[in-house]
């Protein structure tokens, strides 16, 4: 799904000297709206081309740049905590601590299938077994034992107790140990986790499913979490198809699956997906009437004859805080302030620019309004070269083998392929990488999160 009326991202490398100068020069990331649109004159003598002359952001400084448009939204939001039950919190960050609410375990409890004994060998066994969940027995005397299932609740004055493999019994039905038995084995006492008020997990810890399981075992119906952002997903264009084969022009549109259990893996509650033709009034439409948190588009982020993209924010007042990044695939991205709580991310129409646009710029905004920790950095070396851009950052998928990040084929800004079997994305430095060269990697949410949020 390729930008109309505009260049591609391949196309984009045989630009001249002078536009490549213009694409590359630096910028502080902040673009104010269109002066025509608050009814002033614009100063400049000559209209500038905006396909090609306006000032890319470093790939890096427009992930610092949505950082921290999220943590303005959110001072803004005053967004509270909201109590959520447990099948439903996976995923999110938790806004309170995680306090036990009762020991753990609450009551001493065999660690082993085998015998609860009291004092020493031989032991006279009792004909009733203990089973976890069921009421206790009455105590133990010395000499005696009874049979006792994993998690059941041991008996007072219990001794240890003895493993299944450890114990036989002789001809008179009397239990004896086949090796020593120290006090206190297989037993976990009362409280051995945690006592009732201590602190489990701190505020701002990530639900996972083990997070889940603490919780419950803790005591928990329900977690006090940030509520998810709402993101809503317009898929822009007259060329695409929901169902079947590409025929007489048209092709399936790739983003519209792809984009809401990203969004999801991300922090996001995606609360619709529209398609919106190519129309200027249309887009119009869609975007004044969102009444979510961050609003996504796919393509019309350039400067063809049906890209209504960046009219559309003019002609609404939003201000422009990225407009392109020098990174490929993926360099007409763009982040958009439309309230102080409401954003836009516009991603490129290429499936793998856009998804270098959500890595970018959507990935921040949103891990941040989540109140997830950013992931910590990490390298690999890459086992092949990359090919680099002369002057912009490049993202591209590898696969993780051993110590090493294997670049994958496949990785022009149109396919899928390549994403489809990543780990990761490397990113390449401009000018490219040599074998063996230590290069950042992003991890893909289904690789590095480990919850499956993606795909609830």
């Amino acid at each position: 799904m390729t930008p109309r009326g505009t260049r591609t991202d391949e196309d984009a490398e045989d630009l001249d000297v002078e536009e490549v100068l213009a694409l590359v020069n630096d910028s502080n990331g902040t673009h104010l709206p269109d002066p025509a649109a608050r009814g002033e004159k614009d100063s400049a003598p000559t209209p500038r081309k905006p396909d090609t002359r306006h000032r890319a952001t470093p790939w890096p400084q427009a992930r610092d740049i949505a950082e921290r448009a999220a943590r303005s939204a959110t001072r803004a939001a005053r967004r509270d905590p909201v109590s959520v039950p447990l099948d439903a919190a996976l995923g999110l960050t938790l806004a309170t601590p995680l306090d036990a609410l009762t020991d753990l375990p609450p009551f001493d409890t065999s660690a082993m299938d085998g015998w609860a004994v009291a004092g020493p060998a031989p032991w006279d066994v009792r004909d009733e077994g203990v089973l976890a969940g069921h009421v206790g027995q009455a105590p133990l005397t010395d000499g005696e034992a009874v049979r006792i299932a994993t998690g059941a609740r041991i008996p007072a004055d219990t001794t240890a107790v003895l493993r299944s493999e450890h114990g036989r019994t002789d001809d008179k039905g009397r239990l004896h140990a086949t090796r020593g038995v120290v006090p206190g084995q297989d037993i976990r006492p009362r409280g051995q986790e945690c006592r009732t008020g201590d602190q489990l997990l701190p505020v701002g810890t990530l639900v996972t499913p083990a997070v889940l399981g603490l919780a419950a075992a803790a005591g928990y119906d329900t977690v006090t979490a940030v509520p998810r952002a709402r993101a809503e997903v317009l898929v822009l264009g007259d060329e695409l198809l929901t169902e079947g084969l590409p025929h007489d022009g048209l092709i399936r549109d790739a983003l519209g699956p792809m984009l809401p259990p990203w969004l999801r893996a991300l922090g996001a509650e995606v609360t619709a997906v529209r398609r919106v033709r190519d129309n200027a009034d249309a887009l119009h439409r869609a975007m004044t009437t969102s009444d979510a948190d961050v609003v996504i588009t796919t393509g019309g982020t350039a400067a063809g004859p049906v890209d209504h993209v960046h009219p559309t924010l003019r002609r609404i007042g939003a201000e422009l805080l990225v407009d392109g990044v020098k990174v490929r695939p993926g360099h007409p991205m763009l982040l958009a302030r439309i309230t102080e709580t409401q954003h836009l991310v516009g991603l490129p129409g290429n499936p793998l620019a856009a998804v270098s646009g959500l890595l970018t710029l959507a990935e921040p905004l949103l891990r941040t309004l989540a109140a997830r920790p950013a992931p910590e950095p990490y390298t690999l070396p890459l086992r092949d070269a990359v090919h680099g851009h002369p002057h912009d950052t490049r993202l591209v998928p590898v696969v993780l083998r051993g110590d090493e990040a294997v670049p994958l084929h496949y990785n022009g800004p149109a396919m899928l392929r390549g994403i489809a079997a990543a780990d990761a994305l490397a990113v390449v430095p401009p000018g490219g990488a040599r074998p063996g060269q230590e290069a950042e990697l992003l991890d893909l949410p289904w690789a590095s999160a480990g919850i499956g949020v993606c795909f609830t």
